[in-house]
């Protein structure tokens, strides 16, 4: 997998858009053996996910409220390398692989704050929707800003 970062392009054309976001672990998140368990990171991934969308310059409550456009999940993967514990700082990197009219395919990786070492990574493929989760394609202004971040038009 071709991970991105600010000096690795995800094509010639130009560096994909990369948001990172630091979160700190709490006590919730973690199991009886004082590991993350698994499904947080899902939500982690949610988190980057909407902050690479504030980071493009819109809400994604606002997609849904003005634009009549949801962007549902389809397939979540994520590939566990290491273990995270309580109170270790994670930086959530976020950006977005794919983009077509109707699907979005979002990368994400999972780095300790303290030693970059990987944690995890993973991927998420969306659809556009509209609020009665019938497919539709993304408005104009959206998909522009989106391919604009894969350095594809």
């Amino acid at each position: 997998m071709n991970r991105p970062n600010t000096s690795t392009p995800v094509n010639v054309s130009k560096p994909a858009t990369v948001n990172e976001t630091r979160i700190r672990v709490r006590y919730a998140e973690t199991d009886q053996m004082g590991v993350v368990y698994h499904a947080n990171h899902f939500i982690w991934f949610e988190v980057g996910r909407v902050e690479l969308l504030r980071q493009f310059g819109f809400s994604y409550k606002d997609m849904e409220r003005e634009d009549d456009c949801f962007i549902a999940v389809v397939d979540a993967r994520c590939r566990y390398k290491a273990p995270v514990h309580y109170d270790d700082e994670v930086i959530v990197r976020t950006y977005l692989k794919h983009v077509r009219e109707k699907m979005l395919h979002f990368g994400y990786e999972l780095r300790s704050a303290e030693t970059g070492e990987l944690l995890a990574e993973g991927e998420t493929t969306h659809i556009v929707a509209n609020s009665k989760m019938k497919p539709r394609a993304l408005p104009e202004k959206f998909i522009n800003v989106f391919r604009d971040a894969v350095g594809s038009h």
